[in-house]
């Protein structure tokens, strides 16, 4: 049995508990809000723990000796992590839909970068490979779409999840936050297809990024990363009914 079967069954477990009541709903859906914010931005240098997060995001207040920005991206995640619920039922994406999560997060950080591809060139730090040039990332991004398309129907959907996380991070559309919105499309999809998201601790950052840079030519490592993050989420998600 390969670790996508292994997926499967648990799938088949949780889908045992629905429909679920409109308050469990709500329930997990906070639960994971606080959880994929926080991780999220703490693999891209945020400061802020889980236990303030949730203080920023449900009491909206601030935490002496953090910065700003690492607030706002909070905040900002928080956000573009509702319009992800938002969209579960299109069963697509599209270039408008990664914009706009791309806007939420980060409009309260630079208003004119957010939700734009960016112009200028970037540099990934500690890796050897170059994203794409500013010209050609709307042909990219078209091009990105239609695959992502394509996948759907000859592709586990865990697999998919994980190849969209990659490409979109390896074409790097925007100025900064294209990790948080890469992670944001990767959930996006598997709610999409029925799955739970896919969590990634920082205790697993470095694991994380060296089998992301492998993905450039070898992205088995990667792939099976993602998907033992799925399976602790489905567990996670099954100890919240006391399987």
């Amino acid at each position: 049995m390969d670790i996508f079967d292994e997926i499967d069954l648990l799938q088949a477990e949780i889908n045992e508990q629905r429909p679920l009541e409109r308050h469990l709903l709500a329930q997990i859906k906070e639960y994971f809000r606080i959880g994929l914010t926080y991780t999220s931005n703490a693999l891209e240098g945020n400061t802020l723990t889980e236990s303030e997060t949730k203080i920023v995001l449900e009491e909206g207040v601030t935490i002496g000796g953090k910065p700003l920005k690492d607030h706002m991206e909070a905040v900002g995640h928080s956000q573009a992590y509702d319009f992800v619920y938002q969209c579960i039922q299109r069963k697509q994406i599209d270039e408008l839909l990664i914009q706009e999560l791309h806007r939420l997060f980060y409009y309260r950080i630079d208003l004119a970068q957010a939700g734009v591809y960016r112009t200028q060139k970037v540099y990934i730090t500690g890796s050897k490979y170059p994203v794409t040039a500013p010209e050609n990332i709307a042909d990219a991004m078209a091009a990105f779409i239609e695959r992502l398309a394509s996948m759907r129907t000859s592709m586990h959907p865990v697999a998919r999840a994980a190849i969209a996380h990659k490409e979109f991070v390896f074409i790097h559309p925007f100025i900064d936050g294209n990790g948080r919105v890469a992670r944001l499309l990767m959930n996006l999809i598997l709610l999409q297809e029925g799955y739970t998201i896919a969590i990634i601790p920082p205790i697993m950052r470095a694991a994380y990024m060296s089998s992301l840079e492998e993905a450039h030519t070898n992205d088995k490592k990667f792939l099976l990363l993602i998907a033992q993050m799925v399976k602790e989420t489905q567990r996670d998600f099954l100890r919240l009914f006391g399987e």
